[in-house]
C-alpha cells in the first residue's frame, strides 16, 4: 500500500499537487510512481519561466527500469524547480511528498485542480 497524503491532489498519471490559496502549486510524483519506476537515476527538470498545459508533459523521470514522461496536473508558469534532483535523483524514492518535490508553479486557473483526484479515489486507482 502506498502512502497517500490527504491534503494532496492527484493525477491519473500519478503525479500530486498542492495548490496553495494565492494560486501557487507545488508537483511531484506519487509513492506510488516512484515504488513503481524503481531506483531512480535521473531527473530532467524545465525551465523557470517555462509555461506549462494541464496534462501535458514537463520533464522525464529515468529509473533502473524505466524512463516515464511527468505531466503538469494543472496549467501555469514554472516559478522555481527542485535543483536537488539534480544531485541527488533518488530524493523521489526517499521522500517524494516532502524534500522530493519537482517543480513550483503560478496557476493559470487554480479552478483546474478540482479535475484532479483526492486522496481516497487515487489510493482506489493504484490499489
Amino acid at each position: 500500500m502506498s502512502n497517500v497524503p490527504g491534503s494532496l491532489r492527484y493525477a491519473k498519471s500519478h503525479e500530486w499537487l498542492k495548490l496553495e490559496g494565492d494560486g501557487s502549486a507545488t508537483v511531484g510524483i506519487t509513492d506510488y510512481a516512484q515504488g513503481s519506476l524503481g531506483d531512480i537515476t535521473y531527473v530532467q527538470l524545465p525551465k523557470v519561466g517555462a509555461a506549462l498545459k494541464q496534462g501535458a508533459p514537463f520533464g522525464v523521470v529515468e529509473s533502473v527500469k524505466a524512463a516515464s514522461d511527468v505531466y503538469s496536473p494543472v496549467g501555469g508558469t514554472v516559478v522555481a524547480v527542485n535543483t536537488a534532483l539534480d544531485s541527488a535523483p533518488e530524493t523521489l524514492n526517499k521522500d517524494p511528498y516532502a524534500a522530493g518535490w519537482i517543480l513550483k508553479l503560478k496557476a493559470s486557473n487554480p479552478a483546474e485542480a478540482a479535475s484532479l483526484l483526492d486522496a481516497a479515489a487515487y489510493a482506489q486507482l493504484t490499489a
